[in-house]
């Protein structure tokens, strides 16, 4: 089975067979899954808060990086990606108990380096908490 069949046969679910110990702990839920786009659903647990009962940025941060992984992981790619920057731009929070909703694109497949973007929101789309973008490099096998 190709790597998005497999992403795809967890719509609706945890993707708790994740190659990533953690995405694993991030434990998010599929909610769609097409070649070069992924939207995962998160809730947002206490141990993520800062010290004034906020998503921390980095959370975020890491949410952003791991879905953007996991939409190179929709390519099939057959080389290894690494992440080369994150740009993130912070908009507003969530509390404990939330749920966020990433949305992960390609924006650019080249040879060697891809783009992508990432925009976390509230679970009803209305509030936009985070946008970011990010270059990753592929690494021949």
């Amino acid at each position: 089975m190709d790597k998005l069949a497999k992403l795809q046969t967890f719509i609706g679910k945890e993707f708790t067979d994740s190659p990533s110990p953690f995405m694993r702990w991030l434990n998010p839920i599929v909610v769609s899954a097409e070649e070069g786009h992924l939207e995962f659903l998160y809730t947002v647990r206490a141990e993520w808060l800062n010290p004034m009962g906020n998503l921390h940025g980095g959370v975020t941060a890491a949410i952003m990086d791991d879905i953007i992984g996991a939409t190179m992981f929709s390519l099939n790619e057959k080389n290894f990606i690494v992440t080369v920057n994150n740009i993130i731009d912070y908009f507003s929070t969530a509390k404990e108990n939330d749920e966020v909703l990433a949305e992960a694109t390609i924006i650019k497949r080249g040879k060697q380096f891809v783009n992508a973007q990432c925009e976390i929101w509230n679970a009803d789309k209305s509030r936009l908490i985070a946008r970011g973008t990010s270059n990753l490099f592929k690494i021949n096998n």
